[in-house]
């Protein structure tokens, strides 16, 4: 796996992953920014996330459930002290369908935290990762 970080101007990066893709991340206008992307520490959230969301779905799908939607909300707390390390990271997985067994979501969400989730296993050494879900029927 590789990626590419290319500055464009001021503190403004293209960052081109391996698969082909392109993402813009900026800082913020106080550090020399001008606020035309994501910041680098929301990458990370976005990184938890994502990386848990694909294995929700996964094991939902292996077990056969209708799912017809799924959000996560991500919130993070760092330190108050640089170097503004995360603290704490909350993902609430919000997962829609038909007839979605409350037992199937909450083992998805389980196994994805213990298990298979790469990004979560790999800062919870040192960060609070703290997972919940809900379910909405539709």
């Amino acid at each position: 796996m590789s990626a590419r970080l290319k500055l464009s101007e001021g503190v403004t990066w293209v960052g081109e992953s391996g698969s082909g893709h392109a993402i813009v991340i900026d800082g913020s206008p106080e550090v020399g920014g001008r606020n035309l992307g994501m910041r680098p520490m929301e990458l990370m959230l976005l990184g938890v996330g994502s990386c848990s969301a694909m294995d929700v779905m996964l094991i939902l799908r292996k077990a056969r459930q209708d799912v017809t939607d799924c959000s996560v909300e991500i919130s993070g707390t760092r330190a108050e002290t640089i170097p503004q390390v995360f603290t704490d990271i909350h993902l609430r997985f919000i997962v829609e369908g038909r007839d979605l067994a409350e037992r199937h979501v909450a083992r998805a969400v389980q196994l994805s935290a213990e298990k298979y989730c790469s990004a979560s296993l790999m800062l919870q050494a040192s960060v609070n990762i703290t997972h919940d879900h809900e379910i909405r029927s539709v």
